[in-house]
């Protein structure tokens, strides 16, 4: 749908919000983990994803928000170097991926997607998937190493789980559509009888403009350090295969062909400037967000429009203390219940985009090559191949994936 054909309805408004509720904990999460400023990372999200939407014609489905795989060279180079090196290095991985997406105009999409047939992108789905999982069972209070759960976390998780099953099953018009929303609403409200919110945030918050911290960090200007650069540029290079696989994952659930219409140059150039943009900003590197992919599955409404009101809905929560302090006070069970469902449905999308291609098993060289990504892929966290970069599990599947693709014949 192109933004010519998009006709806006007040129900949008909810839907925006709903995919608001589904990217804001991993959005901030990341410049916690990192030093950098969770308001900024929410003002860069929202800046982010309409610059990709513009990019990609206003066809893609897709939320921009905090990259996870830039965690660790962040927190090294902010740590050692400051934020001027942390904006540089940002912002050059920004430059990265417009020069992949150059790369991928002039090779032509079809060779690209040579590269990730659904024997591929198949299992990469499910990795996708199936990797995020264990983050939802820590969200709900499982202790692996204990083996337990935490009872009232859980209690809170599965009213959650409940109440979007029962929404998603038995309710019908509007409330079938936002059964995300409705599910945060009653899980909340179990939180508190479990006295698991805390206002204080809320009381502490400025009604309007972003924190003394936020505006601070807008100040600083990048100084181009070679030794920034150098430990978080490359990054882009491995998440370039990320993208990819979010992209096949969101068109597999929106049933359309993203990588010839708009292009898969297109969505990697927007990821490029969103980022670079972000780097000026003083947030962190952006990234296309499996949560948004997952809330597509689930209320089957994939109008891009809704992802562009979600946009505008963060940019201005990054201006609106009170709001964005009461987003923040989300019990995390509360949004383990959700994404566990979410990222269950990312799994089972890896599956269906399997089926629904006919792939035969009874090959050897399906089996093998689904196999390899599926054990390296869910079994290997990160690898490090410098002191501030790592390989994710999820790259070095895909790799595997690739390669075995192109080696092995078809027969096999």
């Amino acid at each position: 749908m192109s933004k010519n054909n998009y006709q806006f309805q007040a129900s949008h408004l909810v839907l925006g919000f709903q995919h608001v509720l589904a990217m804001f904990g991993a959005t901030v999460l990341v410049p916690f983990l990192t030093g950098l400023d969770p308001s900024l990372a929410i003002l860069c999200a929202g800046i982010g994803t309409l610059i990709f939407h513009f990019c990609s014609g206003w066809k893609v489905p897709v939320f921009l928000g905090s990259s996870f795989a830039f965690i660790g060279a962040i927190s090294l180079t902010l740590k050692e170097q400051g934020l001027p090196a942390v904006k540089s290095g940002i912002i050059i991985a920004g430059v990265v991926y417009i020069i992949m997406a150059l790369i991928v105009k002039v090779f032509g999409v079809d060779r690209v997607r040579s590269f990730f047939p659904p024997i591929v992108t198949g299992p990469i789905i499910m990795v996708i998937g199936l990797r995020l999982s264990p983050v939802a069972l820590n969200m709900i209070g499982y202790d692996k190493a204990l083996g337990v759960f935490n009872q009232n976390a859980l209690i809170v998780a599965l009213s959650v789980v409940l109440t979007m099953i029962i929404v998603s099953i038995f309710t019908k018009g509007f409330f079938k559509l936002v059964p995300i929303l409705i599910s945060v609403i009653v899980g909340y409200i179990v939180s508190i009888f479990f006295h698991m919110v805390d206002f204080t945030l809320i009381q502490q918050a400025n009604w309007f403009g972003l924190t003394a911290n936020a505006i601070d960090n807008l100040k600083i200007m990048p100084n181009w350090s070679w030794s920034g650069i150098i430990a978080i540029a490359p990054i882009a290079l491995v998440v370039f295969i990320e993208h990819v696989g979010d992209i096949t994952t969101n068109g597999a659930v929106v049933g359309k062909d993203f990588f010839k219409d708009p292009g898969i140059h297109r969505t990697l150039l927007g990821d490029g400037l969103a980022t670079a943009i972000a780097g000026f900003l003083g947030g962190p590197a952006n990234t296309t967000y499996s949560e948004n992919t997952g809330v597509l599955a689930v209320t089957k409404v994939y109008n891009p429009g809704i992802l562009r009101i979600a946009a505008i809905y963060a940019i201005l929560i990054s201006f609106i203390g009170k709001f964005g302090a009461l987003i923040q006070t989300i019990p995390v069970p509360v949004m383990g219940g959700i994404s566990l469902i979410l990222f269950g449905m990312i799994a089972s999308i890896g599956m269906r985009t399997m089926i629904e291609a006919k792939l035969d098993f009874a090959h050897s060289r399906n089996l093998i090559i689904s196999a390899l990504i599926l054990v390296s892929g869910i079994a290997i966290d990160n690898v490090m191949i410098a002191p501030s970069l790592s390989v994710s599990g999820l790259t070095i599947a895909a790799l595997i994936g690739i390669v075995l693709n192109k080696v092995f014949p078809e027969n096999l």
